[in-house]
């Protein structure tokens, strides 16, 4: 199968079972059998997946990708055993990150719950115009990503987490920033422009915030 046709969704069912990494192998860049040159989409898809793991508070190392021709078996047993042994080093999938069980099940189905919407601003605003591995962990790393990535997909994850709680029952700001890991006045934010929205609404019998 060719690499450009991985998804972010492979990617996070295979965390939401509980992989402690996933590894993708692809055509060398430059080297596509067709014209589609998915290896850069799929190069793409991994630095961006860097980034939503980073968000999440897990380790991106936990993700890699590597190019490689069909006929370069030596290397492909070097890479993938070099990954096996980083992810041992990291442990297992949240736990050395500090993240609960409940915690790290939230994080990762959200992120899942929102892979169209993510496909759809990396299809439209997180395109690299220049073909080259180097343009691409050049952009990825740039203050131009960080400010899209914060402003399109960063505050629609967290949004995304809380109505998963309040779906599950009604949840104080307390109990969202306890779960979460974020500090009051960031699950606070979110929560009023939720509720301005209509997506959440204050309960005062409970005294806590629940699904409009």
């Amino acid at each position: 199968m060719c690499s450009g046709r991985v998804d972010l969704e492979f990617v996070f069912r295979a965390f939401s079972k509980g992989m402690d990494g996933v590894f993708i192998g692809g055509c060398r860049l430059n080297e596509c059998n067709y014209i589609t040159h998915g290896n850069y989409h799929a190069l793409s898809l991994v630095l961006l997946g860097k980034k939503i793991l980073e968000q999440i508070g897990l380790n991106p190392e936990r993700l890699r990708i590597a190019f490689m021709s069909a006929g370069e078996g030596n290397l492909f047993a070097e890479v993938t055993n070099d990954f096996v042994k980083k992810v041992k080093e990291i442990g297992p999938l949240g736990q050395n990150e500090g993240l609960d069980e409940q915690a790290l099940k939230v994080k990762l189905e959200a992120v899942t719950k929102l892979v169209p919407y993510i496909r759809l601003v990396e299809r439209e605003r997180l395109r690299v115009p220049v073909q080259s591995e180097e343009a691409y962990h050049k952009f990825f790393k740039s203050d131009e990503l960080n400010k899209l990535f914060n402003e399109t997909i960063a505050d629609k994850m967290v949004i995304s987490q809380i109505m998963l709680l309040l779906r599950e029952r009604p949840r104080s700001t307390g109990e969202l920033t306890e779960i979460l890991g974020l500090n009051p006045s960031e699950v606070s934010r979110h929560l009023n422009s939720s509720s301005r929205q209509g997506f959440v609404r204050y309960d005062e019998g409970r005294q806590r915030f629940v699904p409009a």
